[in-house]
């Protein structure tokens, strides 16, 4: 019989977290600290990766380390990982959440340099990262697990978001391929949230903001904490049958 009490305990495992600093990427750390994980997080801000690391120690008591690195830049994610395993000795869950989306008034006015930089931090470096600890994880017989955090965006995609839409997209192909590669000893799955009221879109917190989420089955935008069930679900063994498969939180785009 299933203990309940322990289907998403995290005690004893290492979280590696990018885009760890704020937003959605806060609130997991926060949430798999509390579960038991010790937590890497890492963004291109150190000083906003030291703050979230103090508040896991101070709040849960669990290691926390940080890591300034740009996401989109392949040569620099190597090191990431060396420092993770140097660290710590292991990692047992990476979430791949840095992303952007920047704005932009015409298709045809999209500049190749911002194409590029969606893709490689939406894209390849999700591939970059993932491919590398998901080898260590199966080289050290780590029952773990990889995280890719997409968007709603990428199965509707608005006309202001068509770039970012597309690497989105692709993680998927990339997490099932990936599932195939690393299982069974690794999963890997996409977690794919819908508007969130996190930055850079506070204002989707708002009466304003929550108004024009009309189009959900749900009527409004998610807070940032309502990650966290269904982070916990993929970081934990409460998902130990589930890879190369999309997780949607997005209340009911």
């Amino acid at each position: 019989m299933v203990n309940v009490d322990t289907l998403f305990d995290l005690s004893g495992k290492v979280a590696l977290i990018t885009g760890g600093s704020s937003g959605l990427g806060r609130e997991m750390a926060l949430a798999f600290a509390q579960a038991g994980a010790d937590v890497l997080i890492a963004s291109r801000k150190l000083e906003a990766c030291e703050a979230v690391a103090e508040e896991v120690r101070s709040t849960t008591g669990r290691r926390a380390e940080v890591y300034a690195i740009h996401m989109g830049r392949w040569e620099l994610i190597d090191g990431l990982v060396d420092f993770a395993w140097d660290t710590f000795g292991r990692v047992d869950i990476v979430v791949n959440n840095a992303g952007m989306s920047p704005v932009y008034d015409r298709v045809e006015d999209v500049p190749e340099k911002m194409f590029d930089a969606v893709v490689n931090l939406n894209f390849k470096g999700p591939f970059r990262l993932t491919a590398l600890a998901g080898a260590r994880m199966v080289e050290q017989g780590i029952r773990g697990s990889i995280i890719n955090v997409s968007s709603s965006g990428a199965i509707r995609p608005g006309p202001g978001i068509i770039p970012y839409a597309g690497a989105k997209l692709a993680l998927t192909a990339m997490t099932e391929g990936f599932a195939r590669v690393f299982g069974p000893t690794v999963r890997v799955n996409v977690l794919m949230p819908g508007g969130f009221a996190t930055p850079p879109h506070p204002e989707w917190g708002t009466p304003e903001g929550q108004a024009d989420a009309a189009h959900t089955a749900l009527k409004r935008f998610g807070m940032p904490e309502e990650i966290v069930g269904a982070a916990l679900f993929l970081a934990s063994d409460a998902s130990s049958y589930t890879t190369g498969s999309v997780i949607r939180a997005d209340g009911g785009v």
